[in-house]
């Protein structure tokens, strides 16, 4: 069940209330003063304290040990009890965080019942911060792949303005990855906890789009049938992510312009605006500047969108990010048949590299899972591949399945150059000191040298993922990808 602490300066108190919790299951650790609280909780990381508030009938150590025991990572949940209960105690042992307080004397089923609340409490908490963990794995940015310098400039921009209430304004080809962006904008701010709330403004009608974004009142127009609240009040405190904003109907752009002016929400057929607090986030695959001369797209509009612009770059400008991305598609893919890890020959990955990619990572990502499909050995080969790629392959000698397993990794595998990897190759002279070159260095190329291979190591510990190793490491994401790009991977 449960770990708790107990803390009362009555002994047969603290007995009956740690038997109550023991003959329900929990696991309890008792104390009658206050002097050996701290390390025990330091020592055991309580689920939960109870605790009374005076211990010594002077002195408030409840309140110390409130303080102590939510100072936990995780912070234990606290329950304050007390014979010298008043008003004035309960408000200040809340505000100190406890989660609630009972005064003596209490009935046993009351305190149960506390417990209960407070554990029912804890396990919430402690499920929100795993949900909320794994969404910022999710949608973080080690989604976004790219060691370029075009990404680097992404990544840079995106970490700067991420825990911000800007505007931004993402440009960037269809299939990109334009939300990836701007989810992870979103989950890197302290918006994260609120609502982030996309729509393709191409997908609706003018009509619908509007009832969409602004909400409508019953009746407002035919098939009105209820009052409904729109996507910006659904994203209040949060995020909302307009894509495709170059096609929003002229209309519209004023009513758009107006909330970013005014941050009020007028829903269609009402006359009373509602305040909203959403941050905006565009993005388009269209030239808005073309648009505003031909009077297409408004241009104040154009100027409040574009606070912040982020491009991202075609992958035809960065084809030093396919061998990454192929990495990632097949990241702890299994061939269905051998149970062995996926891998791609290198002459279908010098293939991928040569095609210009007019779809960008989309239609990457769909000639990888086109490949998986179709692949009869736990190789990725040429032919395996769409036939626009299958014509960009060098001549093919036949023999690319036999000489694959022999000369080509898993895409993303560490060199077998590098010093952390266990190389097999002939062993150093044994005069020579372990982990040294057997060529003299200069010293910053020695440096140099030894950090990418340590980088190396932590990446290979955290399975690849980027987010992780950057943790361990004590620098930003940005910083990693600079690093790894300096390092040509």
């Amino acid at each position: 069940m449960a770990k708790i602490l107990l803390v009362d300066d009555e002994l047969t108190m603290v007995q009956m209330v740690a038997e109550v919790l023991r003959a329900d299951g929990h696991e309890v650790w008792p104390f009658t003063n206050a002097n050996s609280v701290a390390e025990a909780l330091e020592e055991r990381h309580p689920d939960l304290v109870i605790t009374d508030l005076y211990l010594d009938k002077t002195k408030p150590h409840g309140m110390e040990i409130i303080r102590k025991a939510r100072s936990l990572n995780p912070p234990a949940v606290v329950i304050m009890m007390t014979g010298f209960g008043s008003v004035e105690s309960a408000v200040e042992a809340m505000q100190a965080g406890a989660y609630d307080y009972i005064e003596k004397p209490f009935k046993l089923d009351e305190l149960k019942l506390c417990v209960q609340r407070a554990l029912v409490y804890t396990q919430t908490v402690h499920e929100n911060t795993l949900l909320r963990r794994e969404i910022r794995q999710k949608y973080g940015f080690s989604r976004i792949i790219g060691a370029s310098s075009g990404m680097q400039e992404v990544f840079r921009m995106v970490e700067r303005v991420a825990d911000t209430s800007t505007t931004v304004l993402i440009l960037g080809e269809s299939g990109t990855g334009k939300e990836l962006v701007a989810r992870a904008l979103h989950f890197n701010s302290r918006r994260t906890h609120a609502p982030f709330v996309p729509i393709n403004c191409s997908a609706l009608p003018e009509n619908l789009l509007e009832s969409e974004l602004f909400g409508h009142r019953k009746g407002a127009f035919t098939g009105a049938i209820a009052d409904k609240n729109g996507l910006f009040h659904d994203a209040d405190g949060g995020t909302i992510f307009l894509d495709e904003i170059g096609t929003m109907p002229s209309q519209l752009q004023s009513r758009l312009l107006r909330v970013l002016q005014e941050k009020e929400v007028r829903r269609v057929g009402d006359n009373v605006a509602v305040t909203v607090d959403v941050r905006v986030l565009a993005a388009t695959n269209e030239n808005l500047e073309r648009l505003v001369k031909e009077g297409r797209f408004r241009e104040d509009l154009y100027y409040r969108l574009n606070v912040v612009p982020i491009v991202i770059p075609p992958l035809r400008e960065r084809r030093e990010d396919i061998p990454m991305l192929v990495s990632h598609f097949l990241k702890d893919r299994i061939h269905a048949r051998s149970g062995r890890p996926l891998q791609i020959s290198r002459r279908a990955l010098d293939a991928l590299a040569a095609h210009s990619w007019p779809g960008n990572v989309r239609e990457l990502e769909n000639a990888i899972e086109r490949a998986l499909v179709l692949a009869d050995l736990p190789l990725l080969v040429v032919h395996d591949f769409p036939p626009v790629v299958q014509g960009l392959a060098a001549d093919d000698d036949g023999a690319e399945h036999d000489e694959a397993a022999a000369n080509v990794e898993p895409v993303g595998a560490a060199p077998a150059s590098d010093p952390m990897a266990g190389s097999t190759a002939s062993t150093a002279a044994s005069t020579a000191l372990p982990g040294l070159p057997q060529t003299i260095l200069s010293l910053r190329r020695f440096s140099r040298d030894q950090e990418q291979a340590y980088i190396q190591h932590v990446l290979r510990i955290a399975n690849q993922n980027k987010e992780e190793a950057a943790r361990l490491l004590d620098i930003s994401l940005a910083t990693l990808y600079r690093k790894l790009a300096e390092e040509g991977v």
